[in-house]
């Protein structure tokens, strides 16, 4: 059965996009059908896998708008196994032309249903709030991964986070559940990083990923060429942490490691 995954922070600058492209790329390459969808306004995932729209190009608005023609909007990307449904500024007003719809928090749940039997993944990059897009993606995922930068305020607002999280299980999606959370920026050298660490295990027993993503140039770098790291240095420090993170995401579904 396909898995829906929303990766959500209402933090920005947490890593989160980053983990999106990246996640989505390693999990392709371990022969996973992946499709990434990019619901953040900004469309940093899109850019990072480097799909540039043309005029009159379907994208992820138009998809929750008509949700039973989202196929149109899902583009190939430059590896094997990876789709994007990219995202466009138009998204922005998605949340206030939504707000008297039917039904309105279950669009992306409908524009994705008819897709699902085509991947085995789903990857949702949520915006960095807590409005209605996020919500949208919560109703739409089986599970929730949640990225942390290895910082005291990285905590801040994360009790804001999970109870919107329980918030949803109550009244739209019962079936969903916090797949855990990992942490980013890690700088090992740094002792705060480390209480941090520590901190999070209490908030995420058993659900802290082992894999931490380090502080990396090359992963900085690599949006800007529009290619993943697993294409634009597969041999940085970075590479070898979201290969890991991948591995470390399959084994909890018990797929075969990388």
């Amino acid at each position: 059965m396909p898995i829906t995954i929303a990766l959500a922070n209402q933090k920005g600058g947490v890593g989160k996009t980053t983990t999106a492209v990246n996640l989505a790329a390693y999990l392709a390459r371990a022969g996973k059908r992946v499709l990434l969808v990019d619901f953040d306004p900004q469309a940093n995932a899109s850019a990072g896998l480097g799909v540039r729209l043309a005029e009159g190009d379907k994208h992820v608005y138009h998809a929750l708008i008509e949700p039973d023609k989202a196929i149109d909007s899902v583009k190939a990307s430059a590896l094997e196994r990876l789709w994007l449904m990219p995202a466009h500024a138009d998204l922005a007003g998605a949340a206030v032309e939504l707000v008297n719809a039917d039904e309105r928090e279950y669009r992306l749940q409908k524009a994705l249903s008819n897709l699902l039997p085509d991947y085995d993944i789903v990857l949702i990059d949520c915006p960095p709030s807590l409005g209605l897009l996020t919500i949208n993606a919560l109703v739409a995922a089986d599970r929730v991964l949640i990225p942390l930068q290895a910082e005291y305020y990285s905590l801040e607002g994360l009790g804001q986070l999970l109870n919107t999280i329980n918030l949803v299980q109550q009244g739209l999606n019962p079936n969903l559940q916090v797949l855990g959370a990992f942490v980013t920026m890690y700088d090992g050298r740094n002792r705060l990083a480390g209480a941090v660490v520590e901190e999070l295990k209490t908030h995420f027993p058993n659900k802290l990923f082992a894999t931490m993503i380090p502080r990396n140039v090359k992963l900085a770098e690599a949006p800007s060429f529009g290619q993943p790291i697993a294409l634009y240095d597969s041999h940085s420090r970075g590479a070898e942490a979201y290969q890991a993170l991948a591995q470390e995401f399959l084994s909890l579904f018990e797929q075969p490691a990388l």
